[in-house]
């Protein structure tokens, strides 16, 4: 009879028992497989971004903005290798509640710049360059709503409105772009800014932001003060910071996610931790006798040592495994909700390692007492216990 059969026998040996304890850390290691792979998800893009690339705004504050002939003189600064100038359009597809990340962007530099996230067919990019009122959607925001190439939709603003007073714009669908990883967001919608700034009402000539991608991450520091000291004491002062630096910014204000998902984790293991070590601890109790009895038969301290941290290895390693396992059928469903606000999430390897140390982190924490118990156990002791 091998120990592995003796160390499964024992953990069944109360089926209640059993499954109680395997459900509380099924549940423990859901709740983590799921929120962790969210956080990783919702800060994706600190993760994401590039080192070359900077990002320009007006120093009062992100939401003010800049005038179009800056983008000239930005792009005169040594150092830099491509500007991409953005406006927030504030769109929404027939419905306000609909909300859809919509920006007005120089169509010829938005893959100069972030070409390593966005891809585009090289002959539907060339069809957007040819159509003043082309639109390239994110693959996640047209499966949501069902669009496709040649398609021709209205898109309405709730900032803007057209000159004529209407507040939607018609455009035709010519590109669909995926990620170049699962992590990129496709949520967002990418019109021409000189359709939107022909047409628009009011703030024509102004833009909301320039994405920067210099020549190489070392010159970053010398690029940043050229650029913010150029404009310096005019009327739009701008502050210019790392991609990662104003991402972060953005999240933070947002409040701290990642505190509040670490807050519930914690609880939730600490539960667990009380919970499995508490019913180690009475199983080994129980089999006081049976143990001594062992130790009669020439089982040795250490070998029953490690059978008993052996069972508590395998319920937390079972537990867990099946919780991950939920977590990411869990996850499948969670990705096929319509514009949901973050990028695939999905357990990466990071995860799935931290979780596996975490297992065995448990399992030794909560078998390492009555493990010891069984260890030091004497024979006379054991046998006199009923």
């Amino acid at each position: 009879m091998s120990d592995l059969y003796l160390i499964y026998k024992n953990l069944i040996r109360k089926p209640l028992r059993f499954f109680l304890t395997l459900f509380a850390i099924f549940v423990a290691f859901l709740i983590y497989g799921a929120l962790t792979a969210f956080d990783t998800a919702f800060h994706a893009g600190v993760e994401l971004s590039a080192d070359d690339r900077l990002i320009t705004v007006n120093k009062i504050n992100f939401t003010q903005p800049l005038p179009i002939s800056y983008v000239r003189k930005v792009e005169a600064v040594d150092g830099i290798a491509a500007v991409v100038h953005m406006n927030w359009f504030g769109g929404y597809y027939q419905d306000p509640k609909t909300q859809i990340q919509t920006f007005a962007v120089d169509q010829t530099k938005l893959l100069s710049v972030y070409g390593d996230d966005i891809i585009i067919e090289p002959a539907e990019h060339a069809a957007w360059l040819q159509n003043r009122q082309g639109l390239v959607a994110g693959r996640a925001v047209a499966e949501a709503h069902g669009w496709k190439v040649g398609d021709r939709i209205p898109l309405s603003s709730n900032i803007f409105s057209q000159k004529d007073g209407r507040t939607s714009w018609d455009f035709d669908i010519v590109s669909i772009y995926t990620g170049s990883s699962a992590q990129i967001d496709t949520n967002g919608i990418y019109i021409r800014y000189d359709y939107f700034n022909e047409t628009n009402s009011f703030g024509g000539d102004y833009i909301g932001w320039m994405g920067i991608r210099t020549k190489n991450p070392s010159l970053n520091e010398k690029v940043i003060k050229d650029i913010d000291d150029m404009f310096v004491n005019s009327p739009y002062e701008t502050e210019t910071v790392p991609e990662k630096a104003f991402v972060k910014g953005f999240l933070s204000q947002l409040g701290n996610i990642s505190l509040m998902i670490t807050s519930v984790v914690f609880a939730a293991f600490f539960i667990i931790l009380v919970v499995v070590g508490f019913s180690m601890v009475l199983a080994v109790k129980e089999r006081t006798s049976e143990i001594g009895v062992m130790k009669t038969l020439g089982f040795r301290s250490g070998r029953l040592f490690r059978m008993v941290l052996g069972e508590s290895f395998m319920l937390v390693f079972v537990g867990g495994t099946l919780g991950l396992w939920a977590a990411t059928g869990f996850l499948g469903l969670l990705n096929n909700v319509p514009q949901f606000p973050v990028p695939d999430i999905i357990l990466t390897q990071a995860i799935i390692l931290e979780s596996i140390g975490i297992m065995a982190l448990l399992g030794l924490i909560t078998g390492i007492i009555p493990a010891a118990y069984a260890l030091r156990l004497n024979i006379i002791t054991a046998l006199s216990r009923r």
